[in-house]
């Protein structure tokens, strides 16, 4: 093993690295955000004595300023949502008012609701620490899919806060009210932690089961208040108010301390000019990392997969050698026991673990302790996920060095290149849908299961009368009177996946050694066409699997887990019709238009694609049928001043170049995942033939992006110009317009449309109505 340098202190650490000539030349943007004095505010005269006596033994004197107006308003019995970073104690938000609740009122009861097992465990831990210190006569239990039987006949009858996950709400408690009497009857609050995750299907989903969960209160005649939790989005209170229709008061000032962070943007060098290939992202980021270990400096490493966890994880422990300092280095992903992840959490708050390499399963607000520095291997996809794994390091005091490692795709270059974006006011907005026909049938389906329809009834904020009628047509519902009967044996809910919007799924089932099989998942037979093929790679929790066998018939894939340093990347054949045309409004040189479409695609190729830089090192065919998606889209239609410019041919390859830049750009503004929005260039399109750009919900019946598309289109085609015109690259490479045009043309023309949409000399453009 090497010697190992003299130990730094972070803050020389951050001064070293700023001036050492191997990385200063790659730091393209230094942001160092000042430490912030907390706001304290006095104990709320309402507070029951036992809280104040439990937070003073902790050595809480008082509240932050947040923690104390979010209790005021939540005792009140107003619903609210609190926006502040991590580790600015959100959690007291919600504990002190429902432990004062059922401090003053034994029966009266609370429901938490986190989005993921770890999160849940973790705030039972947290909290049974109070009710242990204080001896308070308050039951708190998880409720999910490991609770075992025994114990949840004793939730349901004496559990006063019940921590549970949305998929366990929708089919262990909704569809068995009858046996949580005392919990729906008492019900005082329902608590929405990490807000901005229940967004595109998954939210959809999750208002439908609040409206089932609200119906079945006024059944039982509770109405609950709504305490929310956000991580930093352009629109949390919409979202929340969405989420739970009600009306929500925002809390977006935060009263706790922060350290003074590093956040440095450093993006590799280059490796090939001429395709604007850069050095590996994972070879950058261990080197880094490295450096922050050898020096004693608790850090987190965040990747993308996990097979670039173990990558990093791999590379790491040889760097640091094979004595003890490399076994104080851990992995953390999906996949690992609950023994073993608690394990490292236990040694990353004790010191014992000095360095954690991570997928974002630590992104949530697990306790991890006091880590000096984040390293993010690549962009997670959306700001507020970059901010959360900022937020991992320096939580309370001194100093905090985060590093965001840029790859070579579009997204990444994008984001390094454009800091204001990232440090301005978030422009990610969560949209969801619960009024998609498709989601809000199924859930109307488990609802008439838990309690009967009545003629005229409401089901939250959507009307349902002739969605009853229908289902009654077709024999799924039983008119009786003026009420409708669920007619089937078993309950709905038991077959409708909360992360798909149709129920027509292809089951993905794992081959494990000694023919052993499991079921691992499920997904949406359109959404399968490009990740289910045979021989395609598919992450599931952060671990890699191959497609070995897609039974289409059966609408089954099998499954093996593999270690590969490559993605799959399917090409769909894509036919699109508009069928109505909602909305319309004009721009420099284009007509925008909102509407519905049919989509008719086939899967006919895919690539593989190199994890670390993004190349095409193989394809392959896929021999699948024909799929036809009804969804919404938006679209914009060049008038012929700017087409009367090109070529044909040179439109074709301009239009190809500047969808491959908005197919990346349009997730800086959406919260989505790339894969939520498709992108279809037509050079004549059936519309109105003239060339196109269609955006379209990868999803049957829209969950609202593209709408949010249509609204924001002039920000997004700046953002991709940005982003096109700043890629060094002399003619187009893939970190732009795509590998396909590297002629001396390619890029000057793809910018010459985008200027051409923009109105040229005219910034935004912005000057478009409606009509």
């Amino acid at each position: 093993m090497k010697k190992m340098e003299r130990k730094k202190d972070i803050g020389t650490f951050i001064e070293w690295f700023r001036n050492h000539e191997a990385f200063r030349e790659n730091i393209v943007h230094w942001e160092t955000i000042p430490e912030r004095e907390a706001q304290y505010a006095p104990f709320p005269e309402a507070l029951h004595p036992k809280l104040k006596e439990i937070l003073e033994k902790r050595g809480i004197k008082r509240l932050y300023t947040h923690q104390k107006t979010a209790f005021e308003y939540a005792a009140a019995g107003t619903d609210v949502t609190i926006v502040t970073p991590t580790a600015s104690g959100k959690s007291l938000c919600y504990h002190l008012p429902v432990l004062q609740k059922i401090l003053s009122d034994p029966n009266a009861r609370a429901l938490y609701i986190f989005p993921t097992k770890a999160l849940s465990n973790d705030q039972k831990s947290e909290l049974n620490e109070w009710l242990d210190e204080g001896e308070l006569p308050v039951h708190c239990h998880t409720y999910d899919g490991d609770t075992s039987p025994t114990v949840r006949q004793k939730i349901r009858k004496a559990g006063h806060i019940v921590i549970t996950n949305p998929d366990m709400l929708h089919t262990g408690i909704l569809p068995h009210h009858t046996k949580w009497i005392s919990l729906f009857e008492n019900l005082q609050y329902v608590v929405i932690d990490e807000l901005h995750i229940y967004r595109g299907v998954f939210g959809s989903h999750t208002a439908n089961v609040i409206r089932r969960l609200r119906r079945l209160c006024r059944f039982y005649g509770s109405d609950p208040t709504f305490i929310c939790t956000s991580a930093t989005i352009a629109n949390p209170k919409e979202l929340a108010e969405k989420l739970t229709e009600k009306p929500m008061k925002l809390i977006e000032e935060n009263g706790a301390p922060a350290s003074r962070k590093h956040f440095v943007f450093y993006n590799p060098p280059v490796v090939n000019k001429m395709m604007n290939i850069r050095k590996s992202l994972i070879a950058e980021s261990t080197r880094i990392a490295g450096e922050l270990l050898k020096n004693g400096i608790q850090t987190v490493i965040f990747a993308r997969s996990r097979v670039m966890v173990e990558l990093i994880l791999t590379r790491l422990r040889k760097m640091m050698g094979d004595g003890a300092m490399g076994q104080r280095i851990s992995g953390y992903r999906g996949g690992y026991l609950p023994s073993e992840r608690r394990r490292i959490e236990k040694g990353l708050r004790s010191g014992d673990i000095i360095g954690v390499v991570s997928t974002n399963a630590l992104e949530l607000g697990v306790d991890i302790g006091q880590l000096k520095a984040s390293v993010l291997t690549g962009f997670p996809g959306t700001i507020a996920s970059a901010w959360q794994q900022a937020g991992r390091a320096g939580r309370r005091d001194g100093e905090a060095f985060i590093l965001f490692v840029a790859g070579s795709s579009p997204l990444d270059q994008y984001i390094v290149r454009h800091p204001e974006y990232f440090f301005g006011k978030s422009p990610e907005t969560a949209r969801i849908n619960p009024d998609n026909l498709i989601i809000l049938a199924d859930h109307i389906k488990c609802a008439a299961y838990e309690l009967p329809f009545r003629k005229g009834e409401a089901f939250g904020g959507a009307e349902v009368e002739d969605l009853l009628d229908y289902l009654a047509e077709k024999k799924v519902l039983y008119p009786n009177g003026d009420k409708f009967y669920w007619m089937g044996d078993s309950f709905p809910a038991h077959n409708i996946s909360l992360r798909s919007a149709t129920q027509e799924n292809v089951v993905i089932i794992e081959r494990m050694e000694g023919n052993r099989t499991r079921v691992i998942g499920e997904m949406d037979t359109f959404s399968a066409l490009t990740l289910l093929h045979e021989e395609a790679i598919y992450f599931h929790q952060g671990n890699q699997y191959q497609v070995e066998e897609l039974d289409w018939p059966e609408k089954k894939a099998y499954v093996r887990e593999v270690q590969v340093n490559y993605y799959t990347d399917a090409h769909l054949a894509v036919q699109l019709k508009v069928l109505e045309s909602d909305r319309e409004r004009k721009i420099p040189n284009a007509s925008v238009f909102f509407g519905d479409v049919s989509v008719q695609a086939m899967a006919t190729v895919f690539k593989k694609i190199k994890l670390e830089t993004g190349e095409n090192i193989g394809s392959g065919p896929i021999h699948l049928p024909e799929q036809i998606l009804h969804t919404q889209s938006a679209w914009f239609s060049l008038d012929e001043p700017l087409t009367s410019r090109f070529e044909n041919e040179h439109m074709e390859e301009a239009l190809e170049g500047i969808s491959h830049a908005l197919r990346h750009i349009v997730s800086v503004f959406i919260m989505c995942d790339p894969q939520d929005v498709h992108v279809v260039p037509q050079v004549k399109s059936t519309f109105n033939g003239k060339p196109t750009v269609f955006f379209y919900d990868h999803y049957p019946g829209g969950v609202g992006l593209s709408e949010q598309i249509y609204d924001q289109l002039e920000e997004i085609i700046e953002a991709a110009k940005s982003l096109v015109e700043g890629c060094p690259c002399e003619n187009g490479c893939p970190s732009c317009i795509g590998a396909g045009f590297q002629s001396p043309k390619g890029k000057r023309d793809c910018l010459r449309l985008f200027s051409g949409l923009l109105g040229a000399g005219s910034g935004t453009g912005k000057e478009g109505t409606e009509r």
